[in-house]
């Protein structure tokens, strides 16, 4: 089990252990946990004294966003980028938090991008108590992942000026990279933003008033984001779908003209194959020009068919 903990007082910050900051009752306390072992879950049982339902919810394998007051407390999951390697249809790494007045634990299983802002934020002091350092990790969230979602929309704008069926294998790949993206991010950022809500509006007296205004614009902007996601799925469907169309129709253009040639063919293909019938009769078969009779026929033939179907306007 690894971690960190920062301990706030009025004489300043100080960083220490996580085993260390556990039993200390002055000032403000977080302790952050980095452990994918059953080690965490003895720790907040026999340790931190937390009782079955929070360390549950800490250590839980799979996890939405979602907060639930626990008498003067809450536990809070949230999800944000980490620079680990993800799955495409999970792309965000989860924090899970329990938060009283003064003392804040939070678990991660995987290194989170905006841990490390809280940190140089409690390091400069910013943070003084759990209400500061909520609100710092959900604006710290939803700031690094509104760029990821606003590229996913460049993408699929680059995409749509690139329509064109000759690139329609690349582009299909590419706006199917887009959209999984895409839903990997909503699927989480939908219930953040409900979670994030729930916070802010919970009846606590370690969240101050401008601490609430900070964890509402997270909201606000997970909100912002989950909208423009699901916009980005639409449109990358729909970009889909004109693909399929843009092929299809080359596809017909394309078995228009091998139509248009057998039709052209068909008759010369009746006309040689009668006069070449090597049988007994056939006319002018002693004839010097008949060949050349034989070929112009077939010109003119093949010509009227030609012009048939331009007149019809079979290749626009």
């Amino acid at each position: 089990m690894s971690g960190f903990a920062y301990v706030v007082t009025r004489s300043g910050v100080r960083a220490l252990d996580a085993h260390d900051a556990i039993g200390l009752r002055r000032g403000f306390v977080w302790i952050h946990l980095t452990s994918r072992d059953e080690e965490v879950q003895a720790w907040l049982r026999d340790v931190a004294k937390l009782d079955r339902f929070t360390v549950e919810a800490l250590t839980a394998l799979e996890t939405r966003p979602r907060c639930d007051q626990i008498n003067g407390g809450a536990v809070l999951n949230l999800r944000g980028l980490t620079h680990a390697a993800m799955r495409s249809s999970d792309p965000l790494a989860s924090i899970r938090l329990y938060a009283e007045g003064v003392r804040v634990i939070s678990v991660t299983r995987l290194p989170l991008d905006a841990v490390d802002v809280a940190r140089a934020a409690s390091e400069a002091g910013d943070v003084r108590d759990a209400g500061d350092l909520i609100a710092t990790l959900a604006e710290a969230i939803t700031e690094q992942l509104d760029p990821q979602v606003a590229d996913l929309g460049d993408s699929l704008d680059s995409c749509e000026e690139q329509l064109d069926a000759r690139q329609a294998f690349e582009l299909r790949r590419n706006v199917n990279i887009v959209r999984r993206q895409a839903i990997g991010y909503r699927r989480f950022l939908y219930p953040q933003r409900v979670a994030l809500e729930k916070l802010s509006a919970l009846p606590v007296r370690w969240l101050s008033d401008d601490d609430r205004l900070h964890i509402g614009g997270a909201a606000d902007r997970a909100a912002r984001m989950a909208e423009e996601l699901e916009s980005i799925r639409e449109r990358a469907a729909l970009i889909h779908e004109t693909l399929t169309d843009l092929r299809a129709e080359v596809i017909d253009q394309r078995s228009l003209v091998i139509a248009v040639a057998a039709m052209v063919f068909l008759p010369l293909t009746f006309i040689t194959g009668l006069f070449g019938m090597n049988v007994q009769g056939i006319p002018y078969d002693d004839h010097p020009g008949s060949f050349w009779v034989i070929t112009a026929f077939s010109v003119a033939v093949a010509a009227a068919v030609t012009f048939y179907f331009v007149r019809r306007h079979w290749f626009r």
